[in-house]
């Protein structure tokens, strides 16, 4: 095995420290009989664990091995696979390289593990080759990865060379991308060892704009500039402002959902981060994506100067936003920034002179987004509207509609009054007692 993997030269990269390098050293060791039968058992078990660990985290099943290996190549992001990405298999040189290192992965494919099961009396590899994984609920594996990467590993198993697997792995470059950004709906991002690492968001809400009741022009504003966005055209920054529980958050998730598969995807920024917005920006500025940069909850009091940041990110630092990112944040201000009377108040007050100019400052950051949508509070019609909508999606709810809408009203009235979040949250509560 490990001198296959020496071979490689495009998916050279592997990580020192990852399962199949690991897993190499020990069949070194084995074949040289340089450790004990003991050291060398303890040692696969160790890697065994570990890609049992894997397989739980994205639901593979059947052949882990296999799941494990086209994991490996829908995941490594070298010069070859993102060049794909952009542009698809073309002809060149670097395709030779490439399809012999998809030769060494499909003898990987087919690698024969019995002879070491057979002289350490072990039979972990025949289990994990032949595995039936306990069903799980979809909050707790990855299962848009999941089910890439056990399609892709059906398909290399009945290719029958490298030029078919070349054709595979390439067609799923150019369709999904390669990576964390080809596998995942949305990311956040942190820092390890002062580091900047995007982070998959595994289970996101799988809400559409159907689920959404009423706000339908609100949500035409939304298609409509998204859109244009995924199709490569202009389009603006958005903001969602308005009373809480409106459905604002709920329609940038529906969004993400509803354009996955044309290349969206979508990383959440929080406040303290938004120094961080130029490294995130040129870290996905060349990627073959459309990414959404999502603020939610976005506000700021008088003493915080983060906005100064998202205000030259979005329009006016001398680097042009790239056409591939767009900003899309939600609000309960309409202006974002705390206003006070003072600020109207063109004199002196604090030892600043022009309060006028204070109240521009503040403003400015709303006006740099192109397109600004509405949510208003709904009407009590269209508060009992939603509660009917949300209600037909639990037949274990069986109340004549007079005594939903009563019973909706009361609740309305001691949980804090008309919205659509009261309505789903009395829908939930409903569907808990009938239970």
């Amino acid at each position: 095995m490990y001198k296959e993997i020496a071979k490689l030269v495009l998916y050279h990269d592997l990580g020192q420290d990852s399962i199949i390098v690991k897993l190499a050293e020990i069949y070194k060791a084995y074949e040289n009989q340089s450790e004990s039968s003991s050291a060398l058992v303890t040692s696969i078990y160790r890697e065994i664990k570990r890609l049992l660990d894997l397989a739980t985290q994205y639901g593979f099943d059947d052949n882990l091995w296999h799941n494990y290996l086209a994991y490996l190549l829908i995941t490594n992001e070298n010069s070859f696979s993102l060049t794909c990405e952009k542009v698809g298999a073309s002809d060149g040189t670097v395709n030779t390289f490439a399809k012999k290192d998809f030769k060494i992965f499909k003898s990987l494919f087919d690698f024969d593990f019995s002879m070491i099961e057979k002289d350490l009396d072990i039979d972990c590899f025949s289990t994990i080759t032949n595995y039936h994984s306990i069903p799980k609920k979809e909050q707790m594996y990855n299962r848009n990865v999941s089910e890439k990467v056990r399609a892709i590993s059906r398909k290399i198993e009945n290719a029958k060379d490298e030029n078919e697997i070349f054709d595979i792995v390439t067609d799923f470059y150019k369709a999904y991308g390669v990576g964390m950004f080809g596998l995942n709906k949305a990311f956040r991002i942190g820092r390890e060892h002062d580091e900047l690492v995007f982070t998959a968001i595994n289970n996101t809400d799988s809400v559409l704009l159907s689920d959404l009741q009423e706000y339908e022009i609100q949500k035409k504003k939304l298609v409509d500039n998204t859109e244009a966005f995924v199709a490569g055209r202009k389009a603006n920054n958005v903001l969602l402002f308005g009373d809480s529980g409106t459905g604002k958050s709920t329609s940038i998730k529906a969004i993400i959902n509803e354009y996955y598969d044309q290349g969206l995807r979508m990383i959440e920024i929080y406040k303290h981060q938004f120094q961080d917005l130029s490294t995130v920006i040129s870290r996905i500025k060349n990627r073959n994506y459309r990414f959404i940069i999502y603020m939610d909850d976005l506000s700021f009091e008088d003493f915080e100067i983060e906005y100064k940041y998202l205000k030259a990110v979005i329009e006016g630092g001398l680097e042009t936003r790239p056409d591939n990112v767009l900003i899309y944040a939600t609000s309960n201000r309409r202006h974002l920034i705390k206003e006070s009377w003072n600020d109207k108040n063109d004199m002196e007050h604090d030892g600043e002179v022009h309060r006028s100019d204070t109240l521009q400052e503040k403003l400015s950051l709303a006006q740099r987004f192109g397109v600004s949508i509405f949510y208003a509070r709904p009407q009590q019609e269209e508060y009992f509207n939603i509660v009917r909508f949300l209600a037909k999606k639990h037949p274990e709810i069986r109340l004549e509609d007079a005594e939903l809408c009563a019973k909706a009203n009361q609740w309305e009235l001691s949980h804090g009054g008309i919205s659509g979040r009261t309505a789903q949250q009395f829908i939930d509560y409903l569907a808990g007692q009938y239970r």
